[in-house]
């Protein structure tokens, strides 16, 4: 069984996820921690439950899904995974800087992993399959345990919503895509995404406008 526990950061309020089983490894995905106390409260949470975090998975690269990635690589020495199209966006340094206009001090990680569709993620007895979901960024990926019946879909879809693609490398026919594939999986398969409260495929074919007319 899955344990899934949710920590929103910084001052996007983005969804963090540490996702763990019962042989205590865990994934950590979208470690978007900025704030000391953010930072803190997930290193507590990983120590208190005897976790041993193995990967350090990004769904895309903007950098509300990344800020905490220097404390994730100091702590348990685990560098970011992130898809090859998105490689350029994880120089936060740049980013933030040309984003909104101020510079950032942290450490950047280098990249561990560029992902591929063909990649399996395992940890303790699970398995973590790599959906292509661009349309927010170029290299946007959602995370699928067919098993337990979930998918972490970044900024990719939201409850009721969808994410941008006027950003530089947002795509609507990429998107209108992604939407179409997620659209595919089970209507029971729980949504956690990056931004808001989880919710279901059923659900959102059902009630999203960008997803029931796909």
């Amino acid at each position: 069984m899955i344990e899934i526990r949710r920590f929103v950061c910084n001052m996007l309020q983005e969804n963090t996820y540490v996702v763990s089983d019962d042989t205590h490894e865990a994934v950590v995905i979208d470690c978007g921690a900025l704030y000391d106390e953010e930072r803190q409260a997930i290193v507590n949470y990983i120590d208190s439950q005897q976790l041993k975090p193995v990967h350090l998975l990004c769904t895309h690269g903007h950098f509300d899904h990344n800020f905490g990635n220097d404390t994730i690589w100091h702590t348990y020495g685990l560098k970011p995974e992130v898809a090859a199209a998105d490689e350029k966006l994880m120089d936060l340094k740049t980013q933030v800087e040309q984003m909104i206009g101020t510079g950032y001090q942290n450490d950047v990680p280098p990249i561990g992993r560029l992902l591929t569709t063909d990649d399996i993620i395992s940890f303790g007895t699970h398995r973590l399959t790599i959906l292509p979901t661009p349309g927010h960024t170029p290299g946007s990926v959602s995370f699928y345990c067919r098993e337990e019946g979930i998918v972490f879909t970044g900024d990719t879809l939201f409850r009721l919503s969808i994410g941008r693609t006027d950003f530089p490398g947002g795509s609507w026919t990429q998107m209108t895509d992604s939407l179409k594939l997620l659209a595919t999986l089970p209507g029971e398969t729980k949504v956690y995404c990056g931004h808001g409260e989880p919710t279901t495929i059923g659900e959102e074919r059902q009630y999203n406008p960008y997803v029931s007319n796909r």
